[in-house]
């Protein structure tokens, strides 16, 4: 079973939990966009939005949370191929960095669109 298809998935999978571990632990920016991630959770319980925006809202979290792990390991192995600075492995940090800006401007666009008409009921889009 262990090189199994199903095996091999299922290892993938355990590696794949171990890395956002690792994430969650060692990496403030994604402790930081967790415990938005917790508290927007909280504001839809509350708000009590609708389906649409809560797949709309689960989709910009994950982009959120994705952007910024991809940016964790492009920084981690641009650190590793040059750990002195370089003017090529600052403008792919730079990059990388302005991915996961686009991402939580997103988000909070995102969020304005489904939580002002909750909290401001006479605001209409």
């Amino acid at each position: 079973m262990r090189n199994s298809y199903i095996g091999k998935r299922i290892r993938g999978g355990g590696y794949a939990l171990k890395g956002a571990f690792i994430l969650i632990k060692s990496e403030h920016a994604i402790q930081v966009q967790v415990i938005v991630s917790i508290l927007i959770t909280i504001a839809g319980l509350y708000f009590e939005i609708s389906k649409t925006e809560w797949m709309f809202q689960v989709i910009s979290i994950g982009l959120v949370l994705s952007t910024e792990g991809l940016n964790t390991a492009i920084e981690g192995i641009s650190d590793f191929v040059h750990p002195n600075f370089h003017n090529k492995i600052g403008y792919i940090k730079d990059v990388a960095a302005g991915a996961v800006l686009f991402a939580a401007f997103t988000a909070i666009i995102m969020a304005a669109f489904i939580y002002i008409p909750h909290i401001f009921p006479e605001f209409k889009w």
